[in-house]
């Protein structure tokens, strides 16, 4: 399998869509371009980058400084804060990537964006695409039992929050 074609052709189908029809970067101050020399974007199998890469619990992670060039970011970069995941009837569907919580106020705010459509179905679209290679089915298995899980906790969490601010 030539992944250079499978990740290029992923690429081309994002394109230049984003999440939103602005540049969300303006309400977080681009927090998922700063990378810290520790954290990054986590890197799809036998995908090749220029960035900085360093070995995570989850696989390779290409570490970012704040500025690269668009076209050549990691495709986990292009198609953030959304991920094709697999879902329980065994469908690929685009889904905000919980593990970024922390980093995307987008996503703590799911409820009141207004999200691209049309970047919503590239995603989606691309996941169809890498889901038909065994390798990359394998890791977006996994990442769906990840973000599964993390919305969970989260989810959990906020819920107990939301609970606690009503005695007060």
């Amino acid at each position: 399998m030539d992944f250079d074609k499978l990740y290029t052709k992923a690429g081309s189908i994002i394109g230049n869509k984003t999440p939103l029809k602005a540049d969300c970067g303006l309400i977080c101050g681009k927090n998922c371009c700063k990378g810290n020399g520790e954290t990054g974007m986590l890197l799809f199998p036998n995908e090749k980058t220029d960035f900085k890469i360093i070995s995570g619990n989850s696989g390779r992670i290409a570490v970012c400084d704040g500025k690269c060039d668009r076209q050549n970011r990691p495709l986990s970069c292009k198609i953030f804060p959304f991920f094709p995941v697999i879902n329980q009837n065994g469908k690929i569907e685009a889904v905000l990537d919980y593990r970024g919580y922390s980093v995307c106020p987008m996503i703590k705010n799911e409820n009141i964006i207004k999200f691209d459509r049309r970047f919503i179905k590239a995603v989606k679209k691309v996941g169809k695409l890498l889901y038909k290679n065994p390798e990359c089915k394998d890791f977006i298995e996994r990442i769906s039992v990840s973000i599964r899980e993390e919305k969970e906790i989260i989810n959990k969490f906020t819920k107990e929050e939301d609970n606690d601010n009503d005695t007060l």
